[in-house]
């Protein structure tokens, strides 16, 4: 079992995976806008490092984002989808434009990948990472890492704040059942975290 107590612990954990590595590369290679890979992808290697997993948790998606106002059509991330494919067959592939997912989610626009990151419905949820110019690692977490780092699971600001997202967290919860997978997690209910809110007032 490994620890981890830092985004740059995070960091070496990735550099240290020649798989996660060349995902990474991969994608740099498309030269997307503003893009990363995110979610599950940096979220699982946490978890699975911390649970002293020997082997990798399999992915649903490898999910891949990038910000382009100037075309949102969703025919675009296909392409870049197969682009993907071709560099790299057999990958579960998802390619999403931040600048287009405001409408898919019925809220404000984004104004970047990070701010959609932030966005996303649970913190340990919203992490990012990417290859910068020099090849150095660049890990982004608008919410925060020390939830994915002390395996709690909490909605994000954005989703806690809007009651009317509680139900899409909490049937997300259910859907995911991750404490089968990572039994160590404590995953909060919304109306645990209303109760605690309520009490600090």
């Amino acid at each position: 079992m490994r620890k981890l107590q830092s985004a740059e612990d995070v960091k070496l954990l990735i550099a240290e995976d020649h798989w996660m590595m060349d995902i990474l590369h991969t994608v740099q290679s498309l030269h997307l806008p503003d893009w990363w890979v995110c979610a599950g992808f940096v979220r699982s290697k946490i978890w699975d490092a911390l649970h002293g997993f020997e082997e990798r948790t399999p992915l649903g998606d490898i999910d891949v984002i990038y910000f382009d106002p100037s075309d949102t059509e969703e025919a675009v991330e296909k392409r870049w989808e197969d682009q993907l494919r071709e560099r790299s067959p057999g990958l579960p592939w998802s390619v999403k434009n931040q600048a287009r997912m405001h409408r898919v989610n019925n809220v404000d626009p984004y104004v970047s990948s990070e701010d959609g990151i932030s966005k996303f419905p649970e913190t340990p949820t919203a992490l990012g990472v990417k290859l910068d110019e020099r090849q150095q690692l660049v890990l982004t977490a608008p919410c925060g890492i020390e939830d994915a780092l002390k395996l709690r699971v909490r909605p994000t600001r954005f989703f806690h704040d809007r009651k009317e997202l509680a139900a899409v967290y909490m049937e997300r919860m259910a859907k995911k059942d991750w404490k089968t997978t990572w039994p160590g997690l404590t995953i909060y209910a919304y109306h645990e975290l209303e109760r605690q809110k309520e009490k600090s007032k």
